[in-house]
């Protein structure tokens, strides 16, 4: 715990320093969340297609990034608000899409259901 995913577009996949922004995000979280930096877990999952609006996906004028934290439950909406924003200052410096490429952000955190469990072997 925390449970982090990052979806993202194709777009982005050679303007995104992965393990820069993991290592300062797993920060965060120990500071921000109160979670152990090594029980900090990200998934790094990527599509190949998105669509924005109306929009011709084959254009390629945007790219999506999209953060998911999954936190034990507990946490105040303060703390909830605070870790997006951080994970959100962090995409803004670890993403750099080309030129004429639009960054979509965002970032959210959900409580964990109360039947998670996990395994480390």
């Amino acid at each position: 715990m925390p449970q982090i995913t990052v979806d993202y577009s194709h777009p982005v996949e050679d303007a995104f320093d992965f393990g820069g922004f993991a290592r300062e995000l797993h920060e965060a979280a120990a500071e921000i969340a109160a979670a152990k930096p090594e029980a900090c877990k990200t998934l790094f999952r990527p599509t190949d297609y998105c669509a924005f609006g109306y929009e011709d996906p084959r254009a390629g004028g945007h790219a999506i990034v999209h953060v998911t934290f999954g936190l034990l439950a507990g946490r105040s909406d303060e703390t909830k608000e605070r870790l997006t924003q951080a994970a959100l200052e962090l995409l803004r410096k670890y993403v750099e899409p080309e030129d004429g490429v639009v960054l979509h952000a965002s970032a959210e955190v959900r409580d964990l259901d109360a039947s998670y469990r996990k395994y480390d072997g």
